[in-house]
């Protein structure tokens, strides 16, 4: 296949992390978080250290911009029924992990968390969903405020500026028109591409330092390595499914098979009912001894 720029998760997970290529990152945080972000380092801890080996190809990051703020960047190809429960912990892991003990509550910092998702989360049908912790009034449903010390201590106004925030993009539900510098983002985040005509920021850096073609033999072999196995977990995965649904059929037949017997349905029509050969009917009535 003819390659013109590299994923983004594979760049998250060697590229990016150098200070040169901040400004790429910087770019696709401003038009999601909308701000202005400049990155003053990657850190590591223990929810970002690279796997080479891991199966499901989690790509993490973990930033740190000049305010102090903290961002979790994470790539997740495979589906995981409790990934909720996973973003809650390892929002949580990252703020006890950088609070000194012993400090004062004031110190906690706040945490965007970014998931690139490539598998379906939920039920909704937006492709971009933002989780900001807010407190409306039960009786007179207004948004509760911070108080006006608060304010000027912590630089926001409501609770939601100091609580962690969590960023679902749904990738594959992007109908690959881009309508804002967002979607322009999402574009490139699905098809590797970038669309015809763009303006957001860090595009342009993605155009000029993420090409194919410009990375060395190790690094174009090292990429190539990952797309493969990106690729064999996908089909493994995809097998390990596909197994699992006709065991799960076969087993569903063999009770069919007993609960007819015991009916008293001769074998020539379980077979039919079950769609099987005879002999397979027999063969399970044996082993569950059913018949001689």
């Amino acid at each position: 296949m003819n390659r013109t720029l590299i994923s983004f998760d594979w760049a998250v997970k060697k590229l990016l992390r150098q200070k040169a290529n901040y400004d790429i990152l910087e770019g696709f945080l401003a038009e999601l978080i909308k701000r202005d972000i400049v990155i003053k380092s990657i850190l590591e801890s223990e929810s970002n250290k690279e796997q080479e080996d891991d199966k499901y190809n989690q790509v993490d990051l973990l930033c740190e911009d000049v305010n102090g703020d903290l961002i979790i960047i994470e790539v997740q190809f495979y589906e995981e029924v409790d990934y909720f429960q996973r973003v809650l912990f390892s929002t949580s892991k990252v703020i006890t992990e950088h609070m000194s003990a012993g400090s004062p509550y004031e110190t906690v910092r706040k945490v965007y968390s970014v998931n690139i998702l490539y598998f379906d989360i939920g039920s909704g049908t937006d492709y971009v969903y933002r989780g900001r912790m807010n407190f409306t009034g039960l009786h007179r449903n207004d948004q509760l405020e911070l108080g006006q010390l608060q304010q000027e201590k912590f630089a926001g106004k409501y609770p939601a500026d100091i609580f962690p925030e969590i960023i679902l993009i749904k990738v594959n539900n992007f109908n690959d028109v881009a309508k804002d510098t967002l979607d322009e983002w999402i574009f490139f985040l699905k098809n590797t591409e970038l669309p015809k005509n763009y303006s957001a920021k860090g595009l342009r850096q993605v155009e000029q330092k993420l090409k194919y073609d410009k990375m060395d033999t190790t690094t174009k072999q090292q990429y190539d390595e990952y797309l493969t196995s990106v690729r064999v977990s996908k089909s493994m995965l995809e097998t390990a499914e596909y197994k699992g649904r006709q065991e799960g059929r076969q087993e569903e037949k063999q009770l069919m098979v007993l609960k007819l017997f015991e009916l008293g349905q001769k074998v020539s029509i379980i077979a039919k009912v079950v769609e099987m050969e005879e002999e397979e009917v027999l063969k399970i009535l044996r082993e569950n001894g059913r018949a001689d």
